[in-house]
């Protein structure tokens, strides 16, 4: 006698097909249906809280370039996982949230655990939100659900699923459709670029995280050198698109109006490929371009295009721009390069203690390992990493694009869950403040589980420094809430399964940092380390 066909078997079938086996979750009593009788050919990757879910799978995504699936326990775990949806939302990640909902013979009573709305609760940090208003829908609503997130500008959409849908009889397969990911910019309008391009004097060029995102690294090289243009990176990067290294490459363009607009000054045209026009930190007021500079915009997102406030825009795939243009140019052979940037990398001239953030880099960086890949969200020491420890290689810089913290922790274990995916084995090393380490601690559990080949290294500085710059930046005295003492982090890290270590010296950071590479499991490293202030 056959199996009688539902739902539930229909809609794995369409997972199947479109490669979505692997589910990141936390499961709830209206999620249990779906996972019921969950296939042999799925992994199911448990994370003890939503905020991790949701990181996990951004980086999973973000580095295997295809959707993940997750689902989370109706509203409350919804709510849970919001924080760090805002960052998928910024990333361009590809992401089907799902959710389970009350029964529906219970709904019209508010019953506990149903989702009051549903669809409104994830806005607007999802591309599309849909409850199917029948159960037999619910197979085509996740294949529109695929097409959504991955159609550019790419991201995350939500489904609400009853959980009596799953059970209800459904004959037939779904629908497989393919979708492109990818369009061209409009021929003409990038040709007007490329001679505005041509005639500058001297050009600088932005690469934005989508230009890493899109695959376009060595595209964007071949620009650069092309033009003999000055690179720098977009404000707050979450991905890097130029090698740090290059003789082109300026650093960080900067993250307020004012210190943005100081940094463009003499360049007669500014090209902002793959970013926003601009991604502002502090408010420190300025112009927002300086005087007789202009710009142009290539971007694949129509609302990044809009909210420009400069500015000719352009819209197009990143990469595919950037391959086109690079052919419409003329060469910069009349141009003078521009001169390196400076990296003094300036240390104290006797070891100091606590450790400042620039030894603690230094020597991270005299035992890096080959292509490994760094995920950052120690805030305040973003500018020693630029200096110390500057990427090289695409896909391999990762941070969170929202603002919010609470997303690396788990996203480092993502990155790795995505390399073994796809057969790559590079350590995955997460370089975080002691703040921003709390935030989705129960991480660390999900990445002993699964044996990963991943590093904390954990700059214990007992405060949130880089609240207190902002504090001096914004004279206000006397905030409280700024300082975080009694803190074991080694204790806790062993309780979730990792190998844990102290560390107060940059020999011993190198050898356990060393040792933790070479064991190629989960490690946490704990560097005391003083606050560092940040210029903003």
């Amino acid at each position: 006698m056959s199996k009688k066909s539902t739902v539930h078997s229909v809609t794995y079938d369409l997972l199947r097909s479109l490669g979505l086996t692997t589910v990141f979750g936390n499961p709830g009593s209206t999620e249990e249906t779906f996972l019921q009788n969950f296939p042999d050919d799925f992994t199911y990757v448990l994370a003890l809280q939503e905020a991790s879910v949701i990181a996990m799978a951004d980086g999973f995504a973000q580095t295997t370039r295809r959707p993940a699936l997750v689902n989370v326990h109706s509203s409350a775990g919804l709510g849970n996982s919001i924080g760090n949806l805002v960052a998928a939302h910024h990333g361009h990640t590809p992401l089907i949230v799902t959710a389970g909902q009350q029964h529906r013979e219970l709904l019209i009573g508010e019953p506990y655990l149903g989702n009051r709305d549903a669809t409104n609760m994830p806005r607007p940090w999802v591309k599309w939100s849909y409850e199917p208003a029948r159960a037999e829908d619910v197979p085509e609503a996740f294949m529109r659900a695929y097409a959504m997130a991955l159609q550019p500008p790419a991201g995350p959409v939500f489904l609400s699923i009853p959980l009596d849908d799953w059970n209800h009889p459904l004959d037939g397969r779904a629908v497989v459709r393919e979708v492109s990911r990818t369009y061209a910019p409009d021929s003409e309008r990038l040709r007007r670029f490329a001679e505005r391009i041509t005639a500058s004097e001297r050009p600088a060029l932005i690469l934005g995280p989508d230009v890493d995102r899109a695959g376009g690294w060595q595209a964007g090289v071949a620009l650069a050198q092309k033009l003999k243009a000055a690179v720098y990176s977009a404000p707050l990067s979450d991905r890097a698109s130029f090698p740090e290294d290059h003789p082109l490459y300026q650093g960080p363009v900067g993250m307020s109006v004012k210190a943005i607009s100081d940094r463009l000054t003499g360049h007669d045209l500014v090209v902002v490929i793959g970013a926003e026009v601009f991604r502002y930190y502090p408010y420190v007021p300025g112009d927002i371009l300086p005087a007789g500079t202009e710009l142009l915009h290539i971007t694949h997102d129509p609302a990044v295009a809009a909210a420009a406030r400069v500015g000719d825009s352009l819209l197009g795939d990143p990469r595919l721009s950037i391959e086109l243009l690079t052919e419409m140019v003329g060469d910069g052979n009349g141009r003078a390069q521009p001169e390196p940037m400076p990296r003094p990398r300036e240390l104290p001239e006797t070891p100091s203690s606590p450790l400042t953030p620039a030894e603690v880099y230094a020597a991270l960086s005299e035992c890096r390992p080959e292509h490994a890949v760094l995920v950052n969200e120690s805030t305040s020491t973003m500018g020693q990493h630029a200096e110390w420890l500057p990427t090289v290689e695409p896909d391999s810089f990762f941070a969170t694009p929202s603002g919010g913290i609470g997303w690396a922790l788990p996203a480092v274990v993502g990155v790795a869950l995505g390399d073994r995916d796809r057969g790559v084995g590079r350590p995955v090393i997460g370089l975080i403040g002691d703040g921003s380490f709390q935030y989705s601690i129960q991480g660390l559990w999900t990445g002993a589980q699964h044996n990963l080949p991943i590093v904390y290294v954990v700059m214990r500085n007992h405060e949130y420094s880089i609240l207190k710059s902002f504090a001096e930046l914004e004279e206000t005295p006397g905030v409280p809430g700024l300082d975080l003492p009694d803190m074991d982090i080694a204790a806790v890290g062993r309780g979730f399964g990792c190998r844990t270590v102290d560390v107060t010296t940059t020999d011993e950071l190198e050898k356990e940092f060393t040792a933790a590479v070479e064991s190629a499991r989960p490690t946490v490293i704990v560097v005391t380390t003083e606050p560092q202030k940040t210029a903003l």
